[in-house]
């Protein structure tokens, strides 16, 4: 197949198109740099650098390449950045998603898989989160999310086009050659390892009394090479839908913590500070319904080897991709 990876350079994106390489597609890259990085793009791949918010530019990139499938990594995912510029994210999440959009219309693509997320359920009231699920954002991020979601159905019932919408919370992991890093960092493993490898003084533990066994937040992470191989096989599935993807069981800060410790076999400092407000206790999402349609399994669902991983590449790339 020939793939268009929209926000290819990023850090979902660009595993997911050393994955398909791996498996011989043929991938093109279209992505502005922005957030993304040049040398996070695999080297077998043709990138086109251009910005969704550019009709003109995509429209021409989908046109040229006519790829078979998109897959649609390119967006904005800082949610107090969203609080604060509200508009900056439904002008790049939303008008971008637009243009791709229209752009699949006019070059006679039939297929997208978009990388969504479980923020477009707000504060759920069941935990494991399913499909189900309402969905009431609470917060701009998972707005913009939603609101390509619904451009999702009407494109896939107006115009036949194959719509697959993932959601999921935290990717997590590396590959050997691809790695997370995003400024400002606001993730917890990255920010854990750049403590241990003495790039931070210590991790902030943001409330340390909630209703939970350590009195930690709980969150559901997954390798990215898991979430990788969940994006390819929504390109062979017949299904138009959403599919949340998870581990089913949460990990609380602190465990994240002292698996860290135990990985890297350093001290790793850590300060307590008051909640951070809207945090939910706990946020896991249930993945029956892509383990049934998709035939998704995890391969690493294990906190140690995801950290691992993480560590392997932040140690051979202490500066991230400025190296």
């Amino acid at each position: 197949m020939k793939i268009l990876v929209a926000g290819g350079a990023g850090y979902i994106g660009s595993v997911t198109t050393e994955q398909l390489l791996d498996m011989g597609e043929e991938v093109v890259v279209f992505d502005n740099l922005e957030r993304g990085h040049r040398q996070a793009i695999d080297p077998r791949a043709t990138l086109i650098e251009g910005d969704l918010r550019d009709a003109d530019r995509i429209g021409k990139a989908v046109m040229d390449v006519r790829p078979d499938a998109i897959m649609h990594f390119a967006a904005y995912a800082l949610v107090g950045e969203s609080m604060e510029k509200p508009e900056m994210y439904f002008d790049n999440n939303v008008k971008g998603g637009v243009h791709l959009a229209n752009a699949m219309v006019r070059a006679g693509t039939g297929k997208i898989v978009f990388s969504s997320t479980c923020a477009t359920y707000g504060q759920p009231e069941h935990v494991p989160i399913t499909e189900e699920e309402p969905q009431a954002p609470a917060n701009p991020y998972g707005e913009s999310k939603l609101m390509f979601e619904k451009m999702l159905y009407w494109l896939n019932r107006q115009h036949g086009i194959q719509t697959v919408a993932l959601r999921y919370f935290n990717a997590s992991g590396a590959t050997v050659k691809f790695g997370e890093d995003h400024d400002p960092e606001t993730h917890l493993i990255p920010l854990v390892l750049q403590t241990a490898l003495g790039r931070r003084d210590h991790v902030t533990v943001f409330g340390a009394d909630y209703d939970t066994p350590d009195g930690t937040c709980l969150r559901d992470y997954i390798h990215i090479v898991d979430l990788a191989q969940a994006h390819i096989q929504a390109l062979h599935t017949d299904y138009s839908g959403a599919f949340n993807l998870g581990n089913g069981s949460g990990y609380s800060v602190l465990e994240v913590i002292e698996t860290a410790r135990a990985v890297t076999g350093r001290k790793i400092p850590v300060k307590t500070g008051p909640r951070r407000p809207g945090d939910p206790p706990r946020l896991v999402a249930a993945a029956d319904k892509a383990h049934s349609l998709l035939g998704w399994q995890p391969e690493y669902p294990d906190l140690k080897t995801i950290i691992e991983s993480a560590w392997a590449w932040h140690r051979a790339h202490p500066n991230g991709y400025a190296e």
